[in-house]
């Protein structure tokens, strides 16, 4: 009889972890393929997908809060592979985390990261705060488990007990959509995924801290999308300002910067890749003041219609190695005339985080409206 109970109870056991850790078969019955081309195949004693440029979707099944596992095959060369959640297409906001593996060993060797709109603003969220150094192999499979609780996620690389990163998530918890992308041209393997939905409990949840800019503007007005082409005449940027509808206000994030995904879809089929920034100064006299700023990924500075400077901040604008993130990095003497004057910042934007920064570090004379 106690054999039995024995028995019964091992049962239900495998039966309630068998549906707390899913195992997902990778085929096209679990799974939506998005690919410029994709084999199904046994590789390294996995049954795996090679990936070549896209995507898998998990069909008919929305994550929350759980544990997320999946092994990987890397390549010495760049790629981004990793795995989008609580995704929506509505939205295009998710959270992420994924791998560059020819940046093995070094401070950004990974990256978590939101999707804002259908932007991952990286350029924004670098750092050790959201990557970390990592030894990655070449000759056999990276294990990858991601464990989410509401606002919070860890990753742990091949079966660490400690995280490797710990972070906090950047979108409001809602269940969306999972998906893993693959490598670039030559693709990636992936196999063995299989989805937790229990709640984790966090271990040593301790995100590193990222020190605020101070006297940083906190809000900047935020115009309708334009052409950047209708920058190219500087006498004629007065009529570009006035014929703008304005479309609200955004904060600056983490004491950094301000992300213009926030409120404006680069990417939803209308033409343009531009909006207006927008402060008032208001001087108590004329004077002249230093503007510290950045941007991405190029930016016209525009003061009282006129405009004072153009840059380029772009991913490797400046050399190969160049990433762009934002920060205070550029400067602009501006004459400021007593009474109210308006700085526009022209922002216009490729990939990788549509951003904007600035301060004056001497506000002595100057109110910010």
């Amino acid at each position: 009889m106690k054999t039995r109970i024995n028995i019964l109870a091992l049962m239900f056991w495998m039966s309630f972890n068998v549906h707390a850790q899913e195992i997902i078969p990778i085929d096209t019955t679990n799974w939506n393929i998005s690919a410029r081309a994709y084999i199904l195949e046994n590789y390294r004693g996995a049954d795996a997908i090679y990936l070549q440029g896209g995507s898998i979707t998990l069909k008919d099944v929305e994550f929350l809060n759980g544990t997320i596992e999946y092994d990987i095959f890397l390549k010495e060369e760049q790629a981004f592979p990793g795995v989008y959640f609580r995704g929506s297409l509505e939205s295009g906001n998710a959270e992420q985390f994924y791998i560059r593996p020819h940046q093995s060993g070094n401070p950004d060797a990974n990256q978590a990261a939101p999707t804002t709109q259908g932007i991952t603003a990286w350029q924004l969220y670098f750092g050790p705060r959201y990557s970390f150094p990592y030894e990655y192999t070449y000759d056999d499979w990276t294990h990858v488990k991601i464990a989410v609780n509401n606002d919070q996620a860890q990753v742990f690389l091949d079966y660490s007990e400690t995280p490797n990163l710990s972070w906090n998530l950047f979108h409001e918890s809602k269940k969306g959509s999972l998906a893993f992308t693959g490598g670039n041209n030559s693709g990636m393997h992936i196999a063995n995924i299989s989805i937790d939905h229990t709640t984790p409990e966090l271990v040593d949840f301790k995100p590193i801290e990222r020190k605020p800019i101070e006297n940083l503007i906190e809000e900047w007005e935020i115009s309708d999308k334009f052409s950047e082409e209708m920058l190219n005449d500087p006498s004629d940027l007065g009529s570009v300002i006035r014929e703008r509808r304005w479309q609200g206000v955004i904060n600056a994030e983490e004491g950094t910067a301000a992300n213009i995904s926030r409120i404006q879809k680069l990417r939803d089929g209308a033409p343009g890749n531009t909006v207006l920034a927008k402060v008032t100064i208001v001087s108590d006299s004329d004077q002249i003041k230093l503007f510290e700023f950045g941007y991405s990924d190029r930016v016209v500075a525009i003061l009282n219609d006129k405009p004072i400077y153009w840059g380029n901040n772009r991913w490797r604008s400046r050399d190969y190695r160049y990433l762009g993130t934002i920060g205070l990095f550029d400067g602009i003497y501006l004459d400021l005339k007593k009474g109210r004057n308006e700085l526009i910042m022209a922002i216009s934007e490729d990939f990788g985080g549509w951003l904007i920064t600035g301060r004056f570090k001497d506000q002595s004379g100057i109110k910010i409206k």
